[in-house]
């Protein structure tokens, strides 16, 4: 059974790490993990190898800075979909307001779907991490 890559769509507007009420925080990542539950189902958790994190916030008005989303997605992954969060190697985060354009034509056909809808949500994938120079 193929693992990875795994993605799956937060279909709401991500909490910040820097949120001042932290129980608004637990219960983000409830919901990430309930989300990512629901297509992970019965998979085994990914115990070894470099991984990569992928996120793609799409956003309305005023959004949260995208480097205090990452920590509690990847958070509520950790023992569902990988062992701990040390086997993220890579991670790549990115905003995009819903409102301007965005050319859905090379995207994964979960993140057309999500930029289709017009609402605020987090693309979310894990795949496995590539070689250095292929960032670069």
């Amino acid at each position: 059974m193929r693992i990875i890559p795994f993605e799956f769509v937060i279909p709401r507007r991500p909490v910040s790490l820097q949120t001042k009420k932290k129980e608004n925080l637990q219960a983000w990542k409830n919901f990430v993990r309930v989300e990512a539950q629901k297509l992970w189902k019965d998979r085994s958790v990914i115990k070894q190898g470099d991984l990569q994190l992928t996120l793609v916030y799409l956003c309305d008005d005023f959004p949260a800075d995208t480097d205090n989303i990452i920590k509690p997605i990847q958070d509520a992954l950790v023992g569902l979909v990988f062992e701990d969060d040390s086997l993220v190697s890579d991670v790549d985060s990115h905003r995009r307001f819903l409102s301007d354009p965005i050319d859905r034509i090379n995207l994964p056909s979960l993140l057309q779907r999500a930029v289709i809808t017009g609402k605020e949500c987090v693309y979310v994938k894990i795949s496995k991490s590539q070689p250095l120079e292929k960032y670069l």
